[in-house]
């Protein structure tokens, strides 16, 4: 028998396909990771899972990146609190950087240099906080929006907290704000990185990835 969380274990069977899958997984960093071309998922955070830092990574060449709460009925994602910093979101991505359910998803420092469809996406009212991100649009006028919101009307999505602050724009593209002008301030101490300047992210993210290290010797 397989345990993979507090109350949860069961027999090891084929892997749904995700590269790493969390379920009902607490205080959990993902840092230094090369991933692409995974059957499913990348990065998949379920089951009331929270506490969860993705930081320093590159991911390119895969459609479905991440996903943050696996059903919109799982109202125990409600406490997920998750967030994603200086990684680089690089060639060949489609959409789900991530594509988040319920919880607070604070997205800072990162570098979004391709996606297809859109890069953050969600529904059942998560809270996204974006900060000192780059987001570098394609040429395709489809392809300049940011976000994207599933099953619900204009006027319920207005009203999700999705706040862009300090964001570095490039080539059209925009971020659809919605919710509270100040819902960011609500979120201090613990709960959030303190973002550096956009400007900067091409050094917070320039090691991003697999280290190449060497025993004996600093990576």
């Amino acid at each position: 028998m397989i345990r993979d969380s507090v109350n949860h274990y069961g027999f090891r069977t084929k892997s749904d396909g995700d590269g790493i899958s969390l379920f009902g997984a607490t205080n959990v960093w993902l840092d230094h990771l090369s991933m692409y071309k995974c059957r499913d998922g990348l990065i998949d955070a379920i089951q009331g899972s929270t506490a969860i830092t993705i930081s320093n990574c590159h991911f390119t060449h895969h459609d479905q990146v991440m996903l943050f709460g696996a059903n919109d009925n799982h109202k125990m994602d409600e406490k997920m609190q998750i967030t994603l910093a200086f990684n680089h979101f690089g060639k060949g991505l489609v959409q789900r950087m991530p594509r988040c359910r319920w919880g607070f998803i604070h997205v800072v420092n990162n570098d979004y240099t391709h996606w297809l469809m859109y890069a953050i996406g969600g529904s059942s009212h998560p809270t996204v906080i974006s900060q000192g991100n780059r987001y570098i649009a394609r040429r395709h006028v489809a392809s300049k929006e940011v976000t994207k919101r599933d099953y619900a009307p204009p006027e319920v999505w207005k009203t999700w907290n999705w706040r862009s602050e300090g964001d570095l724009m490039v080539n059209g593209a925009f971020f659809s704000q919605s919710g509270d002008p100040n819902a960011s301030s609500k979120f201090k101490g613990d709960t959030k990185v303190s973002a550096k300047p956009a400007y900067k992210v091409d050094l917070l993210t320039k090691d991003s990835g697999t280290l190449i290290c060497i025993r004996g010797r600093a990576c």
